[in-house]
């Protein structure tokens, strides 16, 4: 047996290196906190890399390493690792997300605490000789109501914390369905609504475009007088400035902050100076606990592949033959936009996913590979870390999202068909796509309505009552406030019913636009979407 071997680059738990030490086939190079001109230097020696994330791996650390076939992070993030350079080499990066999630979860009802009966302030009160015991009021978290925005890995472990604590568990997860969120017994809704009636706000998702100033100024105005902030997932999600200026005001009344926009934060971020705060240098991952078992993870799944050959928390790119990948790359192109347009259409909590392929050029070999660039083309509006065709079939079985892969005979008038459907909580949509010629891709059916979309740019979608003047108006509302349309597609279910229009334009539409034509008589609704 070949023996391949394995650098790893930044400080690890000792069971990471032994475990490397002990497999049969590999062999370690521990050397931590290794200058990056040394690494450049070596990494053409060795088949494997783990790093934290304390070693950056450029596109020129890849580009050297003419061995490399996996680099690993022991933790979830990925930020450090030029994940594109790696992909366009073939080299497989994994990390280890479940590592951390009780220690990071500990975190964040800690910091609960430490708000709630202010810690710091009372800590560095009483060290500075004051006895200041009706200073610091606090507040009991029994019988309150924690506020989750985020039921992920860690938004569970939260959550069953605080059910321990005999607090009342609200959150909102458009990941999440009805039955398990009644598993975990945690009730549901809307994030106005929780963030409304919680006590205790505690934010555990990614950092997206979405999710980025998620808890601002206008969410803070909506929260019950004395309510508390937790931010122990990623900075950015929470407004600082926001933040601060709720805190100063009295609105917010204490706040327990782990992770911030720029880490470290500069000196002139306002959390800092701000009053009743707790505040820690993104700790969440740091015990003895998790550090330990994150090494033995990413030990595992290094081994694993380099020897075996499996793949487990792969975060880029899985081989798919060469010949196959050729043909249908217009059609995961098309899978992927299908995908994303839905995620951007969605209303109410996912249950099932259903794709279905249709004539000939959609055969066995493509089914799979299809199915995932819709999935990764859906889950890309969902989450922060990297997504592609080997992690995202794993997403949609961790959030319990049903996958169905079927095939039918009927191509609705079109010689190759590929369909999306997805049900959720408030109903089902469905979008089918068909390739025109070799290389042009087209949405052909939203729903029952027929059309005929170019699947790019800035779109905005609308049904109407099928009556004279609707876009008439449309197109004069957008032209009053200097949105261009590009093209149109137009569709209805029957005369007198309702109708179905699709927009190109030349750019993002305002909110307010937006706001105006969903209000308007006869809209049934209106959405905006990008692709």
């Amino acid at each position: 047996m070949a023996i391949a071997r394995v650098l790893i680059s930044d400080p690890v738990a000792d069971e990471c290196v032994a475990l490397l030490r002990d497999a049969v086939g590999i062999e370690p190079d521990y050397r931590p906190k290794l200058p990056p001109a040394e690494l450049l230097a070596c990494i053409g020696d060795y088949d494997g890399l783990i790093v934290r994330s304390g070693t950056q791996v450029t596109a020129d650390v890849i580009g050297a390493g003419e061995k490399l076939r996996v680099v690993a992070r022991a933790g979830v993030g990925v930020d450090n690792v030029d994940v594109d350079a790696a992909t366009r080499r073939g080299v497989l990066v994994m990390n280890a997300p479940e590592g951390n999630t009780v220690s990071a979860a500990e975190h964040a009802i800690a910091l609960m605490f430490a708000a709630a009966r202010h810690i710091a302030a009372a800590d560095a009160s009483t060290r500075a000789g004051k006895w200041e015991r009706g200073k610091f009021l606090g507040t009991q978290l029994t019988g309150k109501t924690l506020g989750l925005l985020g039921l992920g890995r860690v938004g569970r472990e939260v959550a069953k914390r605080a059910r321990g604590l005999e607090m009342d568990v609200v959150a909102s997860d458009p990941m999440v369905s009805e039955e398990q969120a009644r598993r975990w017994e945690v009730e549901l809704a809307p994030p106005d609504e929780v963030i409304a009636r919680a006590d205790v706000l505690s934010v555990h998702v990614p950092l997206t475009d979405r999710t980025r100033g998620l808890v601002g100024a206008a969410e803070m105005a909506r929260m019950k007088p004395g309510a508390i902030i937790v931010n122990a997932a990623r900075g950015g999600v929470v407004d600082e400035a926001a933040l601060a200026a709720a805190l100063a005001e009295g609105k917010v009344a204490a706040a327990g902050i782990d992770v911030y926009a720029e880490e470290p934060p500069p000196g002139d971020n306002p959390v800092l100076t701000s009053p009743h705060t707790s505040l820690t240098p993104h700790l969440g991952a740091s015990t003895r606990e998790a550090q330990e078992l994150v090494g033995v993870l990413t030990a595992r799944q290094v081994v694993g592949y380099l020897r075996d050959g499996s793949i487990v928390n792969a975060v880029n790119m899985f081989r798919i033959d060469p010949k196959v990948a050729a043909r249908i790359a217009p059609w995961q192109d098309l899978g992927e936009k299908l995908g994303s347009l839905q995620a951007q259409l969605l209303h109410g909590a996912i249950e099932r996913i259903e794709i279905t392929t249709a004539g000939d050029a959609l055969d066995d070999e493509s089914k799979p590979i299809l199915a995932r660039a819709v999935l990764t083309g859906f889950f890309r509006h969902f989450l922060e870390a990297p997504v592609n065709y080997v992690n995202v079939a794993h997403f949609a079985r961790e959030k319990g999202i049903r996958l169905v892969e079927s095939a039918e005979d009927d191509a609705r008038g079109f010689r190759d068909l590929l369909t999306v459907e997805v049900t959720t909580s408030k109903g089902s949509r469905r979008l089918a796509g068909t390739i025109f010629g070799e290389r042009r891709p087209r949405i052909v059916f939203v729903d029952d309505y027929m059309a005929e979309v170019r699947p790019e740019g800035h779109m905005v979608l609308f049904a109407n009552d099928d009556t004279p003047g609707i876009m008439g108006m449309a197109g004069s509302l957008l032209g009053k406030n200097g949105v261009n349309i590009a093209y149109m597609s137009m569709g209805r279910d029957a005369e007198g019913g309702t109708a179905l229009a699709v927009l190109g334009i030349d750019g993002p539409m305002p909110d307010a636009v937006l706001e105006k034509l969903a209000a308007s008589k006869g809209i049934v609704w209106a959405r905006r979407v990008a692709l």
